[in-house]
């Protein structure tokens, strides 16, 4: 099927209705891009921000007839205008095919590899862990992810009690697992986060209890990985080091390299932190619980 794609140029107040008008004139995939490069690292929980200039990017049929689609935008939008836009088509593939051909097995580490079901794993004696993308965060990719999973590749987990707070996929919690973790737990704001972990738990043949923040079980753990943002870590000092049993360790990522002293120094009083490791401009601070 060949598609067709409207792009305008929108703004935050704006972008919202003109998405839902698309909608309902037919398109059959209404996204919204960065038009000037504005990255939005930390936007407050429970809100969607939009960049300063944001370019709206509808998907129709290729046989659409693009005269009506503008006539009926400028009567759904009036009083206002039709934003500027172009007309673009899209290349015809196989789009399923495309994404998968996107993601291969990635190591970490010396024995540490994430695997998609589409691949066999290069090296059947490594600790494989099999993750498909998909809408939870954490398939490896991000430096935030690759800096947590290169330390657990060197890590001793072996029958320690471990805590992925944050877990998003999973991704994390199932590495320890594997890793010979005797006990994980996954905790996240997100229930579909929470569905994500257990799904790729069971895919990879592991036990992981999940909860969100307020069940969380009250009790104490051996290592406790967050790789969150930075804001929300400094708000969670008091609820994570509580998790933490006595000396335990703590391993803290989703940090830009200019919050890591910020950051480390939130830490200080309840952990021992050691200086932040660099990855693509994001940092791992670790610290071992006072």
């Amino acid at each position: 099927m060949a598609w067709i794609q409207f792009i305008f140029d929108s703004t935050p107040d704006t972008a919202d209705h003109l998405s839902d008008v698309l909608s309902e004139c037919g398109a059959s995939a209404v996204t919204f891009q960065d038009n000037e490069d504005q990255p939005i690292y930390e936007p407050e929980i429970g809100t969607t921000p939009l960049w300063a200039a944001t370019n709206v990017i509808a998907l129709f049929d290729a046989e659409i007839d693009t005269n009506l689609i503008i006539q009926l935008l400028t009567g759904m939008l009036a009083p206002d205008t039709v934003p500027n836009y172009r007309i673009e088509a899209v290349e015809d593939k196989d789009w399923v095919r495309e994404w998968m051909d996107n993601f291969h097995p990635m190591s970490f580490g010396e024995r540490l590899w994430i695997c998609p079901s589409w691949h066999t794993p290069p090296d059947e004696n490594a600790v494989n862990i099999m993750l498909d993308p998909g809408l939870a965060f954490g398939t490896g990719t991000h430096p935030t992810t690759a800096l947590c999973l290169n330390w657990l590749d060197q890590a001793d987990v072996k029958d320690k009690i471990v805590i992925d707070y944050g877990c998003g996929s999973g991704i994390l919690a199932i590495a320890a697992a594997l890793l010979g973790a005797k006990k994980v737990i996954g905790v996240d704001t997100d229930p579909q986060a929470l569905e994500a972990t257990q799904a790729n738990a069971e895919r990879n043949g592991v036990q992981i209890d999940t909860y969100l923040p307020d069940d969380c079980p009250i009790m104490t753990c051996d290592l406790l990985l967050a790789n969150i943002l930075a804001g929300p870590l400094q708000s969670l000092v008091d609820r994570l080091a509580t998790l933490c049993s006595p000396s335990a360790t703590i391993v803290l990522s989703g940090i830009l390299d200019v919050q890591a002293d910020e950051v480390s120094e939130s830490y200080k009083p309840r952990f021992e932190m050691q200086a932040a490791v660099v990855k693509d401009e994001w940092v791992r601070i670790v610290g071992q619980r006072r």
